[in-house]
């Protein structure tokens, strides 16, 4: 049978999705900004404000949690799908920020009508609820708290799930329906609060109601039905780049439970968050760096907390975009990788902050995990309490002295760092075509040859 002119067009078109492989920072704000100049639409699909992905443009840096990084080609069109969590108020103070410094946002920012609200309770909630779990130190179950960024992203994922106490970003536009929902929630919300030992005035429906359909009204040029949106810019031949938050690690269904976020944060989370089949993408880019890091509670084989970890941290700038918390250092983990890899179905990797190694004498890789029982595995374990029994097996490598920033194509790579790179490539068992040597966007070797900048 002959193909149609949907799967036809569709099929000449090369959809790309951009994920991380670790524990999120990996540096996606910076590809998917390199990526950009080639595709036609950018697209986050999951996660909320928690994100933080930073884009430095000659002497300018933007840091960017909810718009797309796409958003600095004015060309191109972003898009915010269903599977995220939106703040409106902090969205809309993130445009402000954007067009102050000349950066345009208008027509080309769309954001999905069916995505879910963040309210203020949410963020109430979050922070009482880990202030309840930290306290739990020392106790009968040790600390428990998770390490969010207290922006109420789990408790709005929680409300989408629970449903009838849930607001999506249409309902900001129909201020009769939000104050019917909000009549609801408000006092189950009030006394969940107070249970959890938060001392605030009843949450008034009312004045609720108020604040956010005025916020509506200002968002309500961006708002449309992002599904739909997306399908209609494939059958009109348009490219795809979907813009993955936080990684693969903390995914909620595949990260080290319960150290996770609240949502799909591989490729997995694409189709339900935003409507488009996994079968129309066509290439995925994992982002790693050179080294591990991570922020907040859970299990990390190969920390350091040494000099090492420390330098690392402080020749990375390792601290967080959205809290600026202190990130957690130390050697690649190997076994991670290539797990995160599989999961979310990776074509092609790009390596960041590769320079951040330079000077080492020594560089090791995780290549395996001893357990307990002296077994040992290359299967990660992605559940914290038992990752956290597993015991580093690693490889060394030897370091390199020179900087790498003034290198233009990987040949042109110290030696030992070529070499670092291709036991990745065969540890993992899949290429690595983009090395980011810098912040910079041409501080990018395979970033001219293959993204077209």
């Amino acid at each position: 049978m002959a193909s149609s002119p949907r799967n036809s067009i569709a099929a000449a078109v090369p959809n790309a999705a951009v994920v991380g492989l670790q524990w999120g920072d990996e540096g996606k704000g910076k590809i998917v900004d390199l990526l950009t100049a080639r595709y036609d639409t950018i697209v986050r699909y999951n996660g909320g404000a928690n994100a933080g992905h930073t884009v430095v443009v000659g002497d300018q840096k933007y840091a960017l949690h909810l718009i797309p990084s796409g958003i600095l080609y004015p060309e191109k069109l972003n898009v915010v799908g269903n599977g995220t969590v939106i703040d409106p108020e902090k969205l809309l103070e993130e445009i402000e920020k954007l067009q102050a410094r000349g950066v345009l946002v208008g027509e080309n920012l769309k954001v999905s009508d069916r995505a879910h609200v963040v309210m203020p309770y949410h963020k109430e909630q979050d922070a009482a609820l880990e202030d309840f779990l930290s306290s739990k130190a020392g106790k009968d179950n040790g600390g428990l708290s998770i390490g969010t960024t207290r922006r109420g992203i789990g408790p709005a994922y929680a409300d989408k799930i629970s449903r009838s106490t849930a607001i999506r970003i249409g309902d900001l536009l129909e201020p009769t329906i939000l104050r019917r929902k909000l009549d609801l929630i408000c006092g189950i919300r009030t006394a969940e609060l107070e249970a959890l030992g938060v001392r605030t005035r009843p949450l008034r429906a009312d004045e609720l109601s108020e604040r956010y359909a005025a916020v509506g009204e200002r968002i309500r040029p961006h708002v449309t039905d992002t599904v739909y949106l997306l399908h209609d810019r494939l059958d009109q031949g348009k490219s795809l780049l979907f813009e993955g938050a936080n990684a693969c690690l903390l995914d909620i269904d595949h990260g080290t439970y319960p150290y996770v976020t609240s949502s799909n944060c591989s490729t997995l989370g694409i189709p339900a968050g935003t409507g488009v089949p996994g079968s129309r993408i066509d290439v995925v880019y994992g982002i790693m760096k050179a080294y591990s890091t991570r922020v907040g509670a859970g299990p990390f084989p190969t920390e350091q907390i040494n000099p090492i970890g420390e330098r690392i941290r402080e020749r990375g700038r390792e601290y967080g975009t959205t809290t600026g918390r202190p990130r957690r250092c130390g050697w690649l983990d190997l076994v991670a990788v290539r797990y995160s890899s599989m999961i979310a179905g990776a074509t092609a990797i790009a390596c960041t902050l590769f320079d951040v190694l330079t000077g080492f004498d020594e560089l090791k890789l995780c290549v395996g995990y001893r357990l307990p029982d002296g077994s040992v595995t290359q299967r990660f374990r992605p559940d914290a309490d038992r990752l956290g029994l597993v015991e580093p097996i690693y490889e060394t490598l030897p370091g390199w002295s020179e900087e790498l920033r003034d290198c233009d194509e990987r040949s042109s790579l110290p030696p030992n760092a070529r070499r670092y790179l291709e036991r990745i490539e065969e540890f993992v068992g899949v290429p690595i075509e983009i090395i980011s040597v810098g912040p910079e966007r041409n501080q990018t070797l395979g970033g001219r040859t293959l993204v077209g900048v």
